[in-house]
């Protein structure tokens, strides 16, 4: 069974998030601008992201597919595990297209102003283009609902993540 992790946006950060805001102008990516990511979830057990799922796989194949560290990316502080080299150099050249939205924060927790670690990697839904992930398989069908809600909530995450 997975615990849970949740915290109201203005309680702080947990250990779960790396902070990296700058980051981005230490890996080529330039000045971070609005739609930049500021903070990568690596939960708490390790420096990886989305539990080293492959997250050009959600968009290429279309489900959950386990990474692996011999196909690794460093980007935002966080090492990205890929299931080929073909996917790594996708997400190489273009990472703000296969991240994650929110930081890999769960989408229904953002919802709920709510900054939740644990994400389950194989409850997912990719919406317009972009990627979701979420805390459990019961908060897929609901966030086409969710999402707008998610995403007014976000730049106040943001904020608190970029400070």
């Amino acid at each position: 069974m997975k615990t849970c992790v949740v915290q109201r946006v203005g309680a702080g950060l947990g250990p779960g998030l790396l902070l990296a805001g700058l980051l981005a102008a230490s890996v080529g990516a330039g000045p971070a601008a609005a739609s930049d990511p500021v903070a990568v979830n690596t939960g708490y057990f390790g420096n990886v992201a989305i539990e080293g799922y492959d997250t050009v796989a959600y968009f290429t194949e279309h489900k959950a597919v386990k990474g692996s560290e011999e196909y690794s990316y460093e980007w935002l502080g966080a090492s990205w595990h890929f299931a080929s080299d073909e996917h790594r150099k996708l997400f190489e050249a273009d990472p703000i297209s296969y991240a994650p939205q929110f930081g890999g924060l769960c989408a229904e927790g953002m919802a709920y102003n709510e900054m939740t670690v644990n994400i389950e990697p194989e409850a997912w839904q990719i919406i317009d283009g972009k990627l979701y992930i979420t805390a459990g398989a019961q908060f897929v069908e609901d966030m086409r609902a969710i999402r707008p809600r998610a995403e007014e909530n976000w730049p106040k995450v943001e904020a608190v993540l970029s400070h």
